[in-house]
C-alpha cells in the first residue's frame, strides 16, 4: 500500500511541478487558462455598472475558481515530500493568498475587501513560464543579473551621490523663490528628473539652473543604457555556457538545476 501510494504520488508531482511531460504541459496550460479568466472576472466585478446586475454570478464564478484552486493547493502538498517547505515558499504564499479572501468573507465581516488580493493569482503566471523552454531563459537572466550585481551596486551608488550633489546645487542655485525650499525637495526634483518622468510641478528658472537641469535630463538616458548594457554583456556571456535542466525537485519542488545533476542543489534530495 505505501508503495502504491509513493507511485501515485510521484504521479501526481510529475503532473503538477514537471513541464516535460505531456500530462505536465496538459495541466501547465490548463492553469494558465484558469488563471487568466479568474483574474479578468476579479477586474470585470470592480467594474460599478457591472456589479449591481451581475454580482451574483461574479460570485458564484468566483467559488467555481476558489475550489479549483483549493484543489490544485492540496494536490501540490499531497505531492511534495516535504510540504512544509512548498507552502512557505514565495509561490506557495502566492497560491494562499489567491483562495484566501473567499474562505474569509464567510467568517470575517468586511472581508470582502480584501477582493482585490485574489488578483495576486497573476502572479502565478510566471510558475508556469518559468517551466519548460522559458526555464533556462529565465535561470540565465537570473544568473546574469547575479554577476552583474557588483558593477550595478557600485553606478546606481554612484548616481545616488550624483542627485544628492546636483540637488544641493538647485537649492543653492534657484533659492526658495523658484520651488526649491528645501534640500530634500531639490533632491526630489533632481530624482524625478534624471529619471526623465519630469512632473513639472518644480521648475528650474535661472540660467545656471536650467543647464544643470539639462546635464541631469541628459544623464537621465545615461541611467537606462548602463545597467541594461551590463547586464547584456553577463548574459551573452551565460547563454554560452550554462544550461538548465526542468526538473523539479520531489522534495523542495525548486527548479533550475544542471542538466546533469543528480541531487537537488537546494535541498539535497535526489532528483
Amino acid at each position: 500500500m505505501n508503495s502504491r501510494w509513493q507511485r501515485f504520488r510521484h504521479r501526481l508531482h510529475e503532473i503538477v511541478f514537471e513541464a516535460d511531460t505531456w500530462a505536465g504541459r496538459a495541466f501547465d496550460v490548463t492553469l494558465l487558462f484558469l488563471i487568466v479568466l479568474s483574474v479578468l472576472a476579479v477586474i470585470l466585478e470592480s467594474i460599478p455598472s457591472l456589479q449591481k446586475p451581475y454580482g451574483l454570478l461574479f460570485d458564484r464564478i468566483e467559488w467555481v475558481f476558489t475550489i479549483l484552486f483549493t484543489l490544485e493547493y492540496a494536490v501540490r502538498i499531497i505531492s511534495i515530500r516535504q510540504p512544509l517547505r512548498y507552502i512557505t515558499s514565495f509561490f506557495g504564499l502566492v497560491d494562499l493568498l489567491a483562495i484566501l479572501p473567499s474562505y474569509l468573507g464567510l467568517f470575517l465581516f468586511g472581508a470582502h475587501e480584501l477582493a482585490a488580493v485574489r488578483i495576486l493569482r497573476l502572479l502565478r503566471i510566471f510558475r508556469i513560464l518559468k517551466l519548460g523552454e522559458y526555464t533556462a531563459a529565465a535561470s540565465l537572466l537570473a544568473y546574469s543579473l547575479r554577476e552583474s550585481q557588483a558593477k550595478i551596486t557600485v553606478f546606481f551608488v554612484a548616481i545616488f551621490t550624483l542627485v544628492i550633489t546636483l540637488g544641493s546645487m538647485m537649492y543653492v542655485v534657484e533659492g526658495h523663490s523658484n520651488g526649491f525650499e528645501s534640500i530634500p525637495l531639490s533632491i526630489y526634483w533632481a530624482v524625478i528628473t534624471i529619471t526623465t518622468v519630469g512632473y513639472g510641478d518644480i521648475v528650474p528658472s535661472t540660467p545656471i539652473g536650467k543647464f544643470i537641469a539639462t546635464l541631469i535630463m541628459l544623464l537621465g538616458y545615461v541611467i537606462i543604457a548602463v545597467p541594461t548594457g551590463i547586464v547584456a554583456v553577463s548574459l551573452t556571456a551565460a547563454s554560452k555556457k550554462q544550461e538548465i535542466s526542468t526538473q523539479a525537485c520531489p522534495n523542495c519542488s525548486r527548479q533550475g538545476h544542471d542538466p546533469d545533476a543528480v541531487y537537488c542543489k537546494y535541498c539535497g534530495a535526489k532528483l
